[in-house]
C-alpha cells in the first residue's frame, strides 16, 4: 500500500469519526450547597440514556431515553419496572435580559480544550461561566432542547448562539451576582469513549408501559 492510499484511507477513517460523533459514556456530578447527584449518560447515535444514580444507594434509580430522531422521550422507573411517554414542560420564562459573553480563557477538563461563556441576568441575580468543548458531542444541543428543563443551567446555556456544532459545557457554575457565592457546579467527572451495546439503551422486555387515566 504506497502513501497516496495510505492517506486517502486516513482521511476517509477521520471524515467517518466525524460522521458518526461521539459514542460512549459521560459522568457528570452537580453540587450544591445541600447535595451531590451523580447522572449518567450513554450515547450511540441519536439514542442517549440519561441513568440518575441514588446518592446513598449507588444504584440507578430513574432513567430517560431519548431519540433525538424522532423527538421522543421516555422516563423509566427500574423500582417499579415501569416506563411512560414524557411529555416536554412549557418553555421557561426568563425575567429580564439574559447577557452571554465569550472570554478569552480557556481551560482542559477531560482531556477536551474548553472555551469560556459567561451568562448574566441582572433581574435574576445570576451568573453562570460554562466552560465549553466543541468536539464531537453532536447529541448534547437537540438532547438540551428536546428535554426543555426549568433548571437555570439548562435555559442560560440555550441563551448562547451559534455554537459550533458538538458543543457541549465539560464544567458550569452557577452564582449569584450580589455576592457572587456558588449556587450549583455541573462537572464532567468521567469520560468513557467507545461502543455502547444498543440493549444499554433500550428498556427491559418484562418492564410495563404505564398509562395515565
Amino acid at each position: 500500500m504506497n502513501k497516496l492510499t495510505l492517506l486517502a484511507v486516513s482521511l476517509t477513517l477521520s471524515a467517518m469519526a466525524v460522521a458518526q460523533g461521539y459514542e460512549g459514556s459521560l459522568e457528570f456530578k452537580m453540587e450544591t450547597n445541600k447535595d451531590t447527584t451523580t447522572n449518567i449518560y450513554y450515547v450511540k447515535g441519536d439514542h442517549v440514556k440519561l441513568d440518575q444514580i441514588g446518592r446513598k444507594s449507588g444504584k440507578v434509580e430513574g432513567s430517560f431515553v431519548f431519540d433525538l430522531a424522532s423527538n421522543q422521550v421516555k422516563y423509566v422507573n427500574p423500582v417499579r419496572k415501569i416506563w411512560g411517554e414524557h411529555k416536554s414542560e412549557v418553555a421557561p420564562i426568563i425575567k429580564g435580559t439574559c447577557v452571554v459573553t465569550k472570554g478569552t480563557n480557556t481551560k482542559v477538563i477531560q482531556g477536551q480544550k474548553c472555551a469560556e461563556y459567561t451568562v448574566k441576568n441582572v433581574d435574576e441575580n445570576t451568573q453562570i461561566t460554562y466552560w465549553i468543548t466543541s468536539a464531537k458531542f453532536d447529541f448534547f444541543i437537540p438532547l438540551v432542547k428536546l428535554w426543555n428543563r426549568k433548571d437555570k443551567q439548562s435555559i442560560y446555556f440555550n441563551q448562547i448562539k451559534d455554537l459550533p456544532k458538538g458543543s457541549m459545557p465539560m464544567m458550569s457554575e452557577e452564582k449569584t451576582l450580589a455576592d457572587m457565592k456558588s449556587v450549583s457546579k455541573l462537572e464532567v467527572s468521567k469520560l468513557g469513549k467507545g461502543a455502547v451495546d444498543a440493549s444499554k439503551l433500550a428498556i427491559p422486555a418484562d418492564y410495563n408501559k404505564f398509562e395515565q387515566k
